[in-house]
């Protein structure tokens, strides 16, 4: 049983990934895409950043670990007429059926952070990616004030304590943690850098809505509920939840939202 396909196979992170296509579409724009160049996009969900690639001309091949979120790009690339961009199912820890050096760019928006064994994932971005290539990476902090980070530390009170040997998946968000991954894959540290950018959440209706689709769909947020209920105490996490999404919420209307949420950029020149 793999626990990270199961989480992400779990509910339907299309609901969640809708309200983010703007700032997707716009971290793209800042890349220099080029048109012709080799793009892999992993952990791609259903394309939130590899769909935005492939319109600026790049060839693009989209990995992600759950079937549910391959096929949805799939979908959605068919539905706007793409033929340069190609969903496939993979794990980020082993890339073994992509050869060497196969790509000039590869993405990575809070996607493989989330994969198990961080000094794999690593390797395996750095294998893929040419010699002059670069590696782009979007990791959420740990303890930022902002969303993410904050739905993820109250969910954390709410499920029980990780296996032994678990690593965090927001490590990825600490500078050192990033340079000692990429640093133990062959890369020089003063090839990796890193700037705060932001991803906003826009949702056409109330924070309260919001908060439901994350606890319907987001595989997270899915799994503290369940065990909230089983300790009687989902209406505990729901109101922490609604608090938290309505005192971030930048909208100024009730009834839609607009979430800032900050997250580590990491460029790495391979």
């Amino acid at each position: 049983m793999n626990a990270n396909k199961t989480l992400w196979g779990k509910g339907d992170f299309t609901k969640i990934a809708d309200t983010m296509r703007e700032s997707g579409a716009a971290l793209v724009a800042q890349l220099g895409i080029i048109k012709g160049g080799k793009v892999l996009d992993l952990g791609c969900g259903d394309g939130t950043t590899a769909i935005p690639e492939a319109k600026l001309g790049a060839d693009v091949l989209g990995v992600d670990i759950a079937r549910n979120l391959v096929e949805a790009g799939q979908a959605r690339a068919k539905a706007e007429g793409l033929t340069n961009i190609t969903f496939r199912e993979g794990d980020a820890t082993d890339l073994q059926e992509l050869k060497d050096q196969g790509f000039d760019l590869v993405v990575s928006i809070f996607g493989a952070m989330f994969a198990p064994r961080p000094m794999e994932v690593a390797k395996e971005m750095v294998r893929v990616t040419r010699p002059g290539g670069r590696i782009i990476m979007g990791n959420w902090i740990p303890g930022d004030p902002t969303l993410v980070a904050q739905i993820l530390k109250i969910s954390a009170n709410y499920t029980p304590p990780p296996p032994e040997g678990f690593i965090s998946p927001m490590l990825w968000g600490v500078e050192s943690n990033v340079v000692e991954r990429f640093t133990n894959a062959g890369v020089a540290k003063e090839n990796i850098s890193f700037q705060r950018d932001t991803f906003t959440f826009n949702f056409s209706s109330s924070p309260a809505e919001f908060v439901h689709r994350f606890r319907k769909y987001y595989g997270p947020t899915m799994n503290a509920f369940e065990a909230a209920e089983n300790n009687g105490k989902a209406a505990e996490l729901q109101q922490a939840l609604e608090e938290l999404f309505t005192r971030q919420n930048q909208s100024g209307d009730k009834n839609t939202t607009y979430i800032p949420a900050t997250f580590l950029r990491v460029t790495v020149h391979c």
